[in-house]
């Protein structure tokens, strides 16, 4: 900024453009519109999209010698703090406190001019408030989630407070209803903890929920996209009654501490119908706690939402309309395989074709599509299902994972005798696929006659959409990936954190392929017992683009971030 130029003595439009943020027929614009209603400057400035918020903030804050308010600092906010401004004052007057001292109160405000509401907040706080510039719609957020987070940590201390263990006389309920509409004031404390722990979970996505056991506290943690992050610490002391209450849902024995329990059970919101999975183990200082949220309510993925480049969407879609034979996904537990797969199944569905699957759980339920749920304990076990499938005249047939021999000479003698078999395993790569089938126990010149294709994925996180940003990467990240600056020809992405992301940069994932259509080359590799890098090589030698390739592409095409590819994919060697 030159010395002659003040911003303090200078309008809003004059420092945006020193700033180089408009130019001066904009401003000149934006007056002539703004004469025709109230709207200050500014927000008509950003009406016209000539500016974003943040850069009238910018102004604004030097206009008054103020200090800005950055999207960190407020979604962050210390909600202890906040708290010292009733919510109802705070978002009346468009302020939030972020932190404090002895005597002195930070707080984000709309327009820090506003000498009533300063004069309110020191009455209301007796500290001197030190007013920061905020944007409208980030300081809407903020106090959303900060007064958010406080009326939940107000709720699971009024929860604490009273807590006491659940004995068995209570019931066992196979269905929890967590619509207000049903819920009971009489209802014990640790009930209300346990159902406010699952609607936080709906809320925000998460597909598992931890309930993890610690020498002074217990922490309650959520995956969501496929990161764990933390939602709330009760006292050690409601261990106890958190353990029995899900047993009680689960139908599991509340007695039986020193070993390994799983269950399920469904809850119920307003809005979604959810399968929950239950896994207990005992630790060092007690039972922790597992569940795996399986939404209900409906599949609504096809196969170009699921992420597909176009190339390989058109493989793809060529393999599954074949008449028989067998495609195998592969991927770690929470990759999208079975995703994937349903979308080849609404792909090809019809009134001319029966489908029928067997699986353990059934993730989603698809119009039109025969599902059966396995289960162990009564004895319908994948073989045996399969066993009986045969008598129902099938074209299609889904397994939700061959995990044996006895379910993969099945799977391989439908596909032989005219049937699509669909079904994933668990292996790294694509070509790891095909040698994990031959360590199961398939012959090789079955697995060479057999299979269509092999195909491995991985979900990574998307870029949020609402505070995407462009950056300039380092040579050093650039060089993580084996990519040179020269080859990079556009603006690379990444999220700076708000409201919408839980402050991750992140919201929704996207998956990422590596595929193998068996041709004749790799066929005969497979009849020969090639090893996996045999394999691997004639793959990438036919154009096989490898999930570290694919994570790339999404890299540079702005949805995704180095960082993520990095923690998703393994370097090519």
């Amino acid at each position: 900024m030159t010395t002659n130029f003040n911003p303090q003595f200078s309008k809003i439009g004059e420092i945006l453009i020193h700033l180089g943020k408009v130019n001066e027929s904009q401003v000149n614009e934006a007056l002539a519109q703004q004469k025709g209603s109230q709207e200050k400057i500014g927000q008509t400035l950003i009406d016209l999209n000539f500016i974003e918020e943040d850069d009238f903030a910018s102004a604004f804050a030097l206009q008054l010698g103020a200090k800005k308010a950055d999207n960190f600092l407020l979604l962050e906010a210390d909600a202890t703090v906040a708290a010292l401004i009733p919510e109802d004052f705070a978002r009346t007057n468009r302020v939030l406190a972020v932190s404090q001292n002895q005597s002195m109160i930070v707080v984000a405000m709309e327009d820090p001019e506003d000498l009533v509401t300063i004069d309110s907040i020191k009455r209301l706080t007796n500290l001197n408030p030190e007013p920061l510039v905020a944007g409208s719609s980030l300081l809407e957020k903020a106090l959303d989630k900060v007064y958010g987070d406080i009326q939940k940590t107000a709720e699971v201390s009024q929860t604490i407070d009273d807590i006491k263990i659940v004995s068995g006389d209570e019931g066992s309920q196979e269905v929890v209803d967590l619509s207000p509409d049903n819920a009971s004031e009489e209802d014990a404390p640790i009930v209300k903890l346990v159902n406010l722990i699952f609607k936080e979970a709906i809320k925000e996505r998460a597909t598992d929920i931890h309930v993890e056991p610690q020498e002074k506290k217990v922490i309650i943690r959520i995956r969501i996209d496929g990161v764990l992050q933390t939602i709330m610490t009760p006292p050690s002391t409601s261990l106890s009654g958190l353990v029995t209450r899900i047993k009680i849902l689960s139908k599991l024995n509340i007695a039986e501490k020193r070993l390994p329990q799983d269950g399920r059970f469904s809850i119920k919101s307003t809005t979604k119908d959810i399968d929950v999975r239950v896994s207990i183990l005992p630790t060092v200082y007690g039972e922790k706690i597992v569940m795996r949220l399986l939404d209900k309510t409906g599949f609504d993925f096809n196969l170009t939402s699921l992420g597909f480049p176009s190339e390989n969407l058109k493989i793809f879609k060529k393999i599954i309309s074949q008449p028989y034979g067998m495609v195998v996904v592969s991927g770690p537990t929470g990759s999208g395989k079975s995703t994937s797969l349903y979308a080849a199944l609404k792909e090809i569905k019809s009134d001319t074709t029966n489908i029928t699957t067997v699986e353990d759980p059934v993730e989603y339920q698809l119009d039109g599509v025969n599902q059966v749920q396995v289960f162990e304990d009564i004895g319908l076990t994948f073989g045996s299902t399969l066993r009986s499938i045969l008598r129902q005249d099938p074209d299609v047939l889904l397994i939700g994972e061959i995990r044996d021999g006895e379910t993969a000479d099945i799977a391989v003698k439908f596909s032989l005798t005219g049937h699509l078999v669909f079904s994933t395993v668990h292996a790294n790569d694509a070509a790891g696929t095909i040698t994990r089938l031959l360590d199961i126990g398939i012959q090789p010149f079955l697995v060479g006659s057999c299979l269509n294709m092999v195909m491995a994925q991985r979900l990574v996180r998307r870029i949020c959409s609402n505070c995407k940003e462009e950056y300039t990467p380092t040579a050093e990240e650039l060089a993580l990936l084996d990519l040179e600056a020269s080859k990079v020809s556009g603006p690379l992405y990444h999220g700076k954190g708000c409201a919408d992301c839980r402050n991750t940069g992140y919201h929704g994932r996207i998956a990422i392929f590596e595929m193998i259509p068996m041709g004749k080359n790799i066929r005969k590799l497979v009849f020969e017992n090639a090893n996996e890098d045999e394999i691997r090589q004639c793959a990438l030698d036919a154009g096989m683009v490898t999930l570290r390739d694919s994570g790339v592409r999404r890299v540079l095409d702005g949805t995704t971030t180095i960082e993520e590819i990095l923690r998703s994919t393994v370097e090519d060697f």
